[in-house]
């Protein structure tokens, strides 16, 4: 087995779903979500 001795203490990591986030991120998501949404089902709907 390896030695991970010099690594960090896995109870202090942080990682990313652990980590806040605030309204200017979930409204990122939202524009993105709803960008995505409309390039694959809204533009091909139009084109046909």
């Amino acid at each position: 087995m390896a030695d991970h001795s010099h690594e960090p203490d896995p109870d202090a990591r942080v990682t990313a779903p652990m980590q806040e986030f605030g309204t200017r991120e979930v409204a990122i998501g939202a524009a993105v979500t709803l960008i995505g949404v409309l390039l694959a089902y809204v533009l091909p709907a139009l084109l046909v």
